[in-house]
């Protein structure tokens, strides 16, 4: 693994079960307490991934009260802002781990240089993404878009490309602070941004407090707003803490530093790469399901939300037994992170089923919260997603297990695996299994959502396979564990 990651685990693990080299990794014992230490450091990047969710959650839900075009062209506008920030928010992810390691040896020119580099990066896929989003109408028809749908879609994308940026910047500021292990109240802004895209939401669309009524559009609005707000409240914050500050008005932040530059491409390129892997599937999908009309894009629009939402469980575990199975491999102890990331799976795997326990039992309620029975033709939309909702009890719990795999893969050094199981999964089989099924054999939304789910439990199989395989290999070769200094 490279050195950053090797000292960003390190740092940022703390101590604990997992923390003490040449433990007994054995008996009950093991597990309770490992449990415990991953929880609790999973736990909060749970509640903070929840409360970033609710914000688009939202947004979802005040569309599902104005019918179906509307939710359509939104969802579908999106999505594909959703896939390039995902794909510029995996560009700047490497940015902590580099942060840390030069945080370690009290680097502190390199560590604004790294900073400048870090909104370089961001500032440059803002602008590109941006443009290709405002560009993009005329190939969606081609694609077999609603040619309807998908000029709303235009009028929503060209208020919300811009947001690109502010989100972008704010993603570069969240791995820095993370990267020097003062992320700041993170989960307080994002938990005001949801009540601020709540009001914005309500006065926009409706036209309230003197404000015109932009319809949906006001949606896209809101949501541009509060990117920029919480941008600014989060630099504000680092500007008035004494440790941030200086590096943000160094005049290292402002130059051109190319060794700074080239290390976070190269670091974060291999991430960004699986993250576009997998949001491209699902963007991909969305486009196929679009080509059967406007209700199955609004079911998908919705189903893939309320997945979004469960997913964000897996997404803080994976993140959580990175750090301490990177931990665990800067001290050569590969049977603790072999069963640290057992230990992770395992938990990601109840808790999607939890939850798919409440998906089968109260299908209709879920739906009902996101779309509004009233609206002609919603009817038809929410038992569409409902018949959905009981596919995605099976497929979040695939969907779980890959994103644990990426992510434990990622703890003992491995980037690029990642990335060409995602094509193989997703794309060599997911996606023409999702097509076939969908289109060729008739069965409409529900075969691309079996297939879509095949995708998922290849890549899940695939990825755990990795992992046991590269950490027994690595296990088999190395030193003995060395314990943790005093």
């Amino acid at each position: 693994m490279t050195e950053a990651t090797r000292t960003a685990g390190t740092g940022a693990a703390g101590t604990g079960a997992a923390g003490t080299g040449g433990a007994d990794t054995g008996g009950a014992g093991w597990w309770v307490e490992n449990s415990r230490v991953l929880l609790s450091l999973a736990l909060p990047l749970i509640l903070t991934n929840f409360a970033y969710v609710a914000l688009t959650t939202v947004d979802i839900l005040m569309l599902g009260r104005l019918g179906t075009v509307e939710i359509a062209a939104a969802g579908l506008a999106i999505a594909l802002f959703n896939q390039l920030r995902t794909t510029g928010t995996g560009l700047v992810t490497g940015l902590g781990n580099l942060v840390a390691e030069a945080r370690v040896r009290e680097d502190r020119r390199r560590i604004a240089a790294l900073l400048f580099a870090g909104f370089f990066w961001a500032t440059v896929c803002g602008v590109v993404f941006c443009a290709a989003l405002l560009m993009i109408g005329p190939l969606l028809v081609l694609l077999g878009q609603d040619p309807t749908v998908v000029d709303e879609a235009g009028r929503f994308l060209m208020v919300l490309a811009p947001g690109m940026l502010p989100c972008l910047w704010f993603q570069t500021l969240r791995h820095f602070t993370t990267g020097l292990k003062r992320p700041g109240p993170l989960l307080a802004i994002t938990l005001v941004s949801v009540a601020l895209t709540v009001g914005l939401n309500h006065a926009l669309i409706h036209g309230e407090f003197g404000l015109p009524a932009f319809g949906f559009v006001g949606v896209a609005i809101a949501t541009v707003t509060v990117f920029l707000l919480s941008f600014l409240a989060f630099l504000a914050v680092i500007l008035r803490d004494d440790v941030l500050r200086p590096y943000l008005t160094s005049p290292q932040t402002r130059r051109w530093n190319g060794d700074a530059v080239r290390s976070v491409w190269r670091l974060g390129l291999p991430i960004a790469g699986t993250y576009a892997s997998e949001a491209g599937f699902f963007s991909v999908l969305t486009l196929v399901i679009g080509s059967l009309g406007a209700q199955a894009l609004a079911a998908q629009t919705v189903l893939n939300q309320i997945v979004y939402i469960v997913f964000m469980i897996s997404a803080g575990l994976s993140h959580a037994a990175s750090v301490h199975i990177s931990e665990a491999d800067g001290r050569a102890d590969y049977a603790t992170a072999r069963k640290m990331g057992l230990l992770a799976t395992a938990w990601g795997v109840i808790a999607t089923l939890v939850v798919a326990v409440v998906y089968l039992v109260v299908p209709d309620r879920i739906v009902s919260l996101f779309l509004a029975a009233e609206h002609v033709g919603n009817a038809d939309i929410i038992a569409l997603t409902v018949t959905g909702l009981l596919i995605a009890a099976l497929m979040q719990v695939f969907d779980a297990v890959q994103n644990i795999g990426n992510g434990i893969l990622r703890g003992i050094g491995d980037t690029a695996g990642p990335f060409r199981i995602s094509l193989v999964g997703y794309w060599l089989i997911g996606l023409p299994a999702g097509y076939l099924l969908g289109v060729s054999a008739g069965l409409g939304v529900e075969g691309v959502w079996i297939g879509q789910t095949v995708g998922l439990a290849a890549t899940a199989a695939i990825l755990l396979f990795a992992f046991l395989r590269r950490v027994d290999r690595l296990h088999r070769t190395a030193p003995s564990p060395r314990s943790e200094p005093s």
